[in-house]
This record gives structure tokens, sequence and C-alpha cells, in this order.
């Protein structure tokens, strides 16, 4: 199967050659989260409530509805994370000064320094990945995920990218 990549002209891709992404996909995926797993695991939590810790972070005062939109999981599911977060004191929330039915996000003190932590182990693995492969091979890396992602999935990362 024949598939063109920009500039490069043809690129040919054999179905080996897609499982081998594949798998490498699967298995690098489970060493970008193992450390944070293990983080996490010591304070009964896990990826879940990783992610939106990392989100809170990344947009300090964002909505519950945003974080749903972000994290493309069910009301439901976030509410539990959400309020084992402000429970154990790693979020808080404020109630909208425009409209008070929403809720604005923050990490307390507690919840930056968790997500200090687990960043900092995350980064500490892609910095490793980055310096072995390459800048080029690090900005091919990043044009294939970004690739892999669907259109409004791509907005919301652009957004996030741009500091919205």
């Amino acid at each position: 199967m024949a598939e063109t990549s920009g500039s490069e002209g043809l690129l040919f891709l054999t179905d080996e050659q897609l499982r081998k992404g594949i798998e490498a996909m699967f298995f690098a995926y489970r060493g970008f989260t193992a450390d944070p797993d293990r983080i996490l695991e010591g304070k009964d939590y896990g990826r879940a409530h990783h992610r939106a810790i990392h989100f809170i972070n990344r947009s300090p005062g964002t909505t519950v509805s945003n974080l749903l939109s972000i994290l493309g999981v069910t009301k439901q599911s976030l509410n539990r994370v959400l309020r084992t977060l402000i429970e154990d004191g790693l979020v808080r929330t404020e109630k909208g000064r425009v409209d008070a039915r929403e809720r604005h996000l923050y990490l307390t003190e507690s919840g930056k320094a968790l997500e200090r932590e687990l960043s900092d182990a995350q980064r500490a693995r892609m910095r490793a990945a980055y310096r072995a492969a390459g800048p080029v091979a690090v900005q091919g890396f990043r044009q294939v995920l970004e690739a892999m992602m669907d259109p409004a999935i791509r907005q919301q990362y652009n957004r996030l990218k741009e500091g919205g």
C-alpha cells in the first residue's frame, strides 16, 4: 500500500511496518505511564486523576465543562475523579463570576507538588528519549502524533499549544 507524505514523495508502508509502529506506540505508552503509575499507586489514584491534574495545572481556572471536552470522558467519570481530588485537598473550585453555575478548577499547593512529581518523571523519560533520537526525529515524531489526531482533537491540541 502506498501513501504520500508531503514533499517526501511516495512512502511505501507495509502492514508489517505499520504493525511494528502500532506495537511501538503500545510499549512506549507503557513506559511513558509507568513512572507516574508507580507514584499514583501509593496514593490510591489512577491515570484519570493524573490527566485531570495535568490539564488543571496546564490551564488554571479551566471549567469542568472544558476539562470534560479535553479529556473526552463522561461527566459522571470526571465528577468521581474531581470529588476525590477536592476531598483530598489537591484541587479547589471557584464559582464562575459571570455564570455561577460554572466551576473553575485550580490546583492547591499540594496538587501542584503532586503534578510536579508526576511531570518531572515524564519529562525525564521524554528528555532522555528526545536526546537519544535527535531533533529531526523529535520533529518527525511530533508530526506523526499530530497527524494521528482527529481534526476536532487537533484543534483542541492547537488551542492548548497556543496557550488558549
